[in-house]
């Protein structure tokens, strides 16, 4: 939702960042590589139960990852191999966020609530996660447009890092898992109808 209403209008700031990553040297695949990096290195963080650091470093390492397309398109090096890569390392980079708040709540960090519920949760809100991004990849694959649903990668990010650094984790399991399994079947229902005829 955020990628398709905002995208327009966050360009005009996202071109000056990319600018600077361009004379700094830094490629397409560069920036791909140093945001899941930083994803991947918060969800250990977050696995060792220090949410804030840990969100804050998946963050900042989202917000990475979503200039990779900017520099590749200020560079003139946009590729399909760029654009396969950052679909795998945004797929990989949510697999890891997941895994990481999945060993800390199994591990006692949160005493007070169901440990083994919450795991549970993370391994839902994994799996529709992934389905969120599967049903636009099938979806396009047979030419049509597999976007909308109210959960979006960026919307599950920013839920996921406003619930884990304000301390509200298992309120934001049952929330993620709620809309993003409703992203899941709103998704497959737009597919359904674009592809009648």
């Amino acid at each position: 939702m955020i990628e398709q209403r905002a995208r327009g209008h966050v360009e005009r700031y996202l071109d000056p960042i990319g600018r600077v990553l361009v004379a700094a040297g830094f490629t397409p695949m560069a920036v791909t590589i140093v945001g899941l990096a930083l994803v991947v290195g918060g969800s250990v963080v977050v696995g060792f139960s220090h949410f804030v650091i840990g969100a804050s470093m998946a963050l900042l390492g989202s917000a990475l990852d979503g200039l990779d397309g900017t520099v590749a398109r200020l560079s003139g090096k946009a590729s399909k191999r760029g654009a396969f890569l950052d679909s795998v390392s945004d797929r990989l980079g949510e697999t890891a966020m997941w895994a990481g708040l999945a060993f800390a709540v199994s591990d006692n960090a949160l005493a007070s609530s169901d440990n083994a519920v919450l795991a549970l949760l993370c391994v839902l809100n994994l799996g529709a996660s992934l389905l969120v991004s599967y049903l636009r990849a099938r979806a396009e694959s047979v030419g049509a447009d597999g976007r909308g649903g109210l959960m979006g990668r960026a919307e599950r990010v920013i839920l996921y890092t406003a619930g884990l650094a304000f301390n509200f984790v298992p309120v934001m399991l049952w929330v993620m898992a709620a809309l993003t399994w409703m992203t899941v079947a709103q998704r497959f229902a737009l597919v359904w109808q674009r592809l009648e005829g």
